[in-house]
C-alpha cells in the first residue's frame, strides 16, 4: 500500500461529500479488483482497460456534477457511470454482456455505458468523439436556456486529436457549457506524454483558446471536486469552458494483461492512492466508517458480480434495438 497523504492542514471539506467520494472510490476500487481476478480466472470477451488508481480524479469531477449535466467519458475503468449514479448491475452486466447492462447486453468487453436520465450519453465509436459530442449537449443547454452542463473526458493521449482543437475554439467563442476534463496518466498505451507533447501540460493549451486552463493533483478528490465545482460554476454563468488537467497514476497495465516492460521497476514510487488520500481527510475519528465502506463494497461487488454472470445472453437481434434507421 502508498504511503497515506498528509491532510492540508488549510483544507475544510464537507463531511457528507467526504463520505460519499469516499464510497464512491471504494466501490470503484473493490469493482477493479474483481474484474482483474474475474478475467485472470475466467477470461474476457473483450479488452478491459482498468482505472485503477484514476478513481479519485473521477469521483472528485463527479460529485460537482448534476444529474441533469451531461457526461461523455473516456473508455478506462468503471468509476464514471459508478460516480454519475448507475448502477454495479447495469455496469458489470455490461461488461459480460448480460441482459442486466445498461446497453441489455450490447456493450461487451469495452463498455458503452449509457442512461440518460443520469446524463450518462454514453462513448463515442473512437476516442477523441467526445469532444464534439459534449460541445453539442452544451450547445443544445444553451439553446434551451437551461443551466446545465456537459463535461467531455479524455486521456492525454487523445488530446492530440484535430476534434480536441476544433471543438474548443468554437465552444470558447460560444462560451458554451463545456469542461474539458483530461485525466493525464502519462502514457498514451505504451508512449510517454513528455515525448510527444511540446507543452508540459495539456491544460498549457487553454490560453490559446481563452479559457482557464487548471493543474489538479488527480489522486486528490477533494482538490479536484474543487477546481471542477469552480467549472461548472462558471459554466453556468455563461462564461464558457474550462479545461482541466487532473495528473492521475494509470497503476495497472493499459489493458488487463499487460506486461508494461515499457515502465520503470520504481514507477509507483511517487504514487499516492486516491482511496488513501481521502481516508485522511476523514481522519481517525472515522476510521471504522472508512473500514466499514469499503467492506461492504467488496461484498456489494462480489454479489453483483455473481448475479451478472448468471443474467442472460441477449438475443442476437438486440442489436437491432435503438437503431434509428
Amino acid at each position: 500500500m502508498a504511503p497515506r497523504k498528509r491532510r492540508p492542514t488549510n483544507v475544510q471539506a464537507d463531511p457528507e461529500l467526504l463520505l460519499k467520494m469516499f464510497t464512491t472510490v471504494a466501490r470503484a476500487r473493490a469493482l477493479e479488483d474483481a474484474l482483474a481476478l474475474h478475467i485472470r480466472d475466467h477470461g474476457f470477451a473483450g479488452f478491459w482497460h482498468p482505472g485503477k488508481g484514476q478513481e479519485g480524479a473521477v469521483a472528485g469531477a463527479c460529485a460537482a456534477l448534476r444529474t441533469d449535466d451531461y457526461l461523455f467519458y473516456q473508455g478506462r475503468g468503471a468509476t464514471w457511470p459508478l460516480a454519475k449514479g448507475m448502477g454495479l448491475q447495469p455496469i458489470i452486466g455490461d461488461l459480460l454482456g448480460r441482459v442486466t447492462g445498461s446497453t441489455g447486453g450490447k456493450g461487451a468487453g469495452v463498455p458503452h455505458w449509457a442512461d440518460p436520465a443520469l446524463g450518462i450519453m454514453g462513448e463515442g465509436a473512437t476516442l477523441g468523439s467526445v469532444y464534439p459530442l459534449a460541445a453539442g449537449a452544451a450547445l443544445s443547454a444553451k439553446m434551451r436556456g437551461t443551466d446545465q452542463v456537459a463535461l467531455a473526458d479524455f486521456g492525454d493521449g487523445t488530446s492530440h486529436r484535430g476534434t480536441f482543437h476544433e471543438t474548443l475554439i468554437q465552444a470558447a467563442s460560444w462560451k458554451l457549457p463545456l469542461i474539458y476534463f483530461c485525466e493525464n496518466n502519462g502514457l498514451s498505451v505504451s508512449t510517454r506524454f513528455d515525448d510527444v507533447s511540446p507543452t508540459p501540460n495539456v491544460a498549457d493549451r487553454a490560453s490559446a483558446y481563452g479559457i482557464p486552463g487548471v493543474v489538479v493533483d488527480g489522486h486528490d478528490a477533494v482538490e479536484v471536486h474543487r477546481v471542477t465545482a469552480e467549472a461548472v460554476e462558471r459554466a453556468r454563468a455563461g462564461e464558457g469552458p474550462t479545461l482541466i488537467e487532473a495528473k492521475v497514476t494509470r497503476v495497472g497495465g493499459h489493458w488487463e494483461g499487460d506486461a508494461q516492460q515499457y515502465r520503470p521497476a520504481d514507477f509507483l514510487k511517487d504514487y499516492q492512492d486516491p482511496l488513501e488520500v481521502l481516508r485522511t481527510y476523514l481522519g481517525d475519528d472515522r476510521a471504522e466508517t472508512a473500514d466499514k465502506i469499503v467492506a461492504d463494497a467488496v461484498a456489494e461487488v462480489a454479489e453483483e458480480l455473481h448475479r451478472a454472470e448468471a443474467a442472460d445472453l441477449p438475443d442476437p437481434q438486440i442489436i437491432m434495438k435503438d437503431v434509428f434507421v
